[in-house]
C-alpha cells in the first residue's frame, strides 16, 4: 500500500478511528496491519494509570497512544501531548477530533529545556530537507500543571533536555517516567538523569508485534522486532515493577 492510498483511507482501530499523513512510518504499518500500535506499552501503563490522571505525552505521532490515554484517563482527567511536526500534528488533532476526545490538550511544540524558536531539522536531522521548517521550543514546567501522573516520552533520545525543562514539575508532581530510549551512550546518560531525581528504574521491552492484535492477524510482520524502553518510579512511592529487570 502506497502513501496515497493510506491517506485516503481511515482506519478501525482498538482506540479508535484513525488516518495518517505518511505511510513511510512503523507506526503507521502497524495500524495498517494490526489496528494498533506498540500494545505492550499500553499493557503496561494500564496496570497504574486511572481516571482522573494527568499525563504529559511527547510525539504523539498520529495519536495511537494518544487515543488510549485519553480514555483511561476519562473525562476528569487531561492529557497534554505535543507534537512538533506540522503535519503530523495536524493529523493528531483530526484523528481526535473524529473521535470526539475533549480531554486531550494538542501542542504544537517541541519539549525542552529552555523556551525558543528553532529549526526542526537541528532536532531531528533524520528528517533532513522534510524537516526545513520552524518549531517552537518550551518547556514542561511553563504548562503550570496542577498535577502529572505520567510523562510519556516517545521521541527516543530526548529525555534529559525534557527533564532539564521540567525540574520544578517532577520535584512537586512525581510522576511516573516512561520512555523509549536513544543510543547507547544516550541511554546511559537518560538512566542516570532518571536516578538522580530519586527514581528507580526498571528495563521495559515491547515487542512490535503482538499476538491478540486488534485486527486478528497471525503473520507476524516485525519479527524479533522490539522498542527498548524504560519506566521509572519515585524511590519514596508504593509502585513497583517486580516482573521487569531492574537496572
Amino acid at each position: 500500500m502506497n502513501a496515497a492510498e493510506v491517506s485516503h483511507r481511515m482506519w478501525n482501530t482498538r482506540y479508535g478511528v484513525m488516518n495518517a499523513v505518511t505511510a513511510d512510518n512503523l507506526a503507521v504499518r502497524s495500524l495498517n496491519l494490526l489496528g494498533e500500535w506498540m500494545e505492550q506499552e499500553l499493557d503496561l501503563l494500564s496496570t497504574f494509570v486511572e481516571e482522573g490522571q494527568t499525563v504529559v505525552e511527547f510525539g504523539a505521532d498520529y495519536g495511537a497512544h494518544t487515543l488510549w490515554l485519553s480514555r483511561a484517563v476519562g473525562v476528569q482527567g487531561e492529557v497534554h501531548t505535543a507534537e512538533p511536526r506540522r503535519l503530523d500534528f495536524q493529523q493528531l488533532c483530526a484523528n481526535l477530533a473524529i473521535n470526539g476526545l475533549t480531554n486531550v490538550h494538542t501542542l504544537p511544540v517541541w519539549l525542552g529545556r529552555h523556551a525558543s524558536v528553532t529549526q526542526l531539522s537541528d532536532l531531528l536531522p533524520s528528517m533532513g530537507s522534510a524537516a526545513n521548517e520552524r518549531v517552537r521550543v518550551t518547556n514542561i514546567d511553563s504548562l503550570g500543571l496542577e498535577a502529572l501522573h505520567l510523562l510519556k516520552v516517545n521521541q527516543p533520545g530526548t529525555l534529559e533536555s525534557v527533564l532539564g525543562g521540567a525540574e520544578e514539575t517532577v520535584r512537586k508532581h512525581r510522576p511516573v517516567i516512561y520512555l523509549r530510549l536513544g543510543t547507547a551512550e544516550q541511554s546511559i546518560a537518560e538512566v542516570k538523569a532518571i536516578k538522580e531525581l530519586g527514581y528507580r528504574c526498571w528495563s521495559h521491552l515491547p515487542y512490535l508485534f503482538n499476538k491478540d492484535n486488534y485486527a486478528d492477524q497471525s503473520d507476524n510482520f516485525f519479527p524479533g522486532r522490539v522498542s527498548q524502553n524504560v519506566i521509572a518510579a519515585p524511590i519514596e512511592g508504593r509502585l513497583s515493577f517486580d516482573h521487569l529487570h531492574e537496572i
